[in-house]
């Protein structure tokens, strides 16, 4: 069961903000994210990166694992950093992000990147939507500073094409 992903350009040209005005410079600093911790839902998991298929969907990570999608920003940098997993395995059972719908307003998302450092979100909403309708630039559109979305399958499992028929996306921005 995959997320549906087909990440679309901000309406903002790069570099500029929803409000017009030009976004934090990225840390430098910011590496490879490798690990994603939840302490809400006690997850813990490894990061692996990943980019677009050839009909441009993002690819998703395989099971017992999440990806980030590198081309967008890291998470650290501004921007909304898009990081997926499966709800559930094929066959095994829950997956990494099996329990994410369960999170609330206030829990907070830690991605430790490849130089050790860590980066704290804070979650402001959870949403539910059908995956025929995301909300593409809520998504991935321009934001001001760093922020995470997490994505995966949710709603009722339609068995004829073996995936959710949502998508849950959580909404978090760096902890202050």
């Amino acid at each position: 069961p995959e997320p549906s992903l087909t990440p679309e350009p901000p309406s903002a040209s790069p570099g500029e903000e929803a409000a017009g005005d030009p976004p934090p410079a990225p840390s430098a600093d910011v590496t490879e994210p490798v690990t994603v911790r939840i302490p809400a839902i006690e997850l813990e998991a490894t990061l692996v990166g990943l980019a677009l298929r050839d009909d441009g969907a993002m690819e998703v990570p395989d099971s017992g694992s999440a990806g980030w999608y590198i081309e967008g920003p890291k998470p650290g940098e501004s921007g909304p950093a898009v990081i997926v997993s499966h709800r559930d395995a094929k066959g095994d059972g829950p997956d990494v992000f099996h329990r994410v719908s369960e999170l609330v307003a206030g829990d907070e998302v830690t991605i430790t990147d490849h130089g050790g450092r860590d980066y704290t979100f804070t979650v402001e909403r959870v949403e539910q939507h059908d995956k025929e309708a995301l909300p593409v630039e809520a998504i991935w559109g321009p934001t001001d500073g760093p922020t995470l979305r997490l994505i995966t399958g949710g709603g009722d499992f339609d068995e004829s094409v073996g995936r959710y028929v949502d998508n849950i996306i959580v909404y978090a921005t760096a902890a202050r």
